[in-house]
């Protein structure tokens, strides 16, 4: 198993590669406006790492959000590529669950990431291995009786102390957390879901209302 990981649903940059025992090269860069340009020479620099070239790569995992429009389908499009043009699986894992795998806390806890406008993707665990809500999108003060006495990871979870008041790291995911939580669940013959991006929500761009076409005479 050689398992290339990636995510860009968050404003970091994040690869990885694991080779069924663990972690053997990794990569991450906070950059929220420039997905599309630091991820594959994230990927040149940990396949370089670990002396390997991208068709040994037996897997493909992507992170798939939530997150906003623009970043996560850097991700996920650049994952279907690399699964099309190797001939490989690709494997969709939530970002959410990644960073709660990363925290490995004990006991329920909330994940919450930063999905601007004011608002969190958020959604609660039993613990780092098992999500007891769906993926959701909704203002801090709107879900405080949710996630009440709740310790929480995530950059959402730091940007609104009154709402998480338990905050912890990491702020961001990182492929290697996608990674290990994958090579986990294959080993343990588990099937993943496709990699489908968890929008949430529309795109910021969108075509105008009673918009008015102009033909020359």
């Amino acid at each position: 198993m050689l398992l290339l990981a990636l995510d860009t649903a968050t404003p970091a940059v994040t690869v990885a590669l694991h080779d069924g025992t663990d972690v053997i090269a990794s990569s991450s860069q906070v950059d929220a406006r420039r997905h599309g340009e630091l991820l594959l020479p994230a990927v040149d620099r940990v396949l370089a790492e670990a002396g390997l070239r991208l068709d040994a790569v037996t897997g493909i995992v992507a992170g798939t959000g939530p997150g906003p429009y623009t970043g996560l389908r850097v991700g996920l499009m650049t994952a279907d590529a690399f699964g099309l043009a190797l001939g490989v699986p690709v494997h969709g894992v939530c970002t959410l669950d990644g960073l709660a795998f990363a925290a490995d806390l004990e006991g329920p806890f909330a994940v919450a990431t930063d999905a601007r406008r004011k608002e969190v993707y958020w959604a609660r665990y039993a613990d780092s291995r098992t999500r007891l809500t769906d993926p959701a999108v909704d203002r801090p003060a709107d879900i405080a009786e949710q996630v009440a006495g709740l310790p929480a990871v995530g950059a959402g979870a730091l940007l609104y102390p009154d709402t998480f008041p338990r905050a912890h790291e990491p702020e961001h995911v990182s492929a290697a957390a996608l990674a290990r939580l994958a090579a986990e669940k294959l080993a343990a013959g588990e099937e993943l879901p496709a990699p489908r991006p968890l929008y949430l929500r529309r795109p910021d761009a969108q075509v105008p209302k009673n918009y008015k076409v102009v033909t020359p005479k």
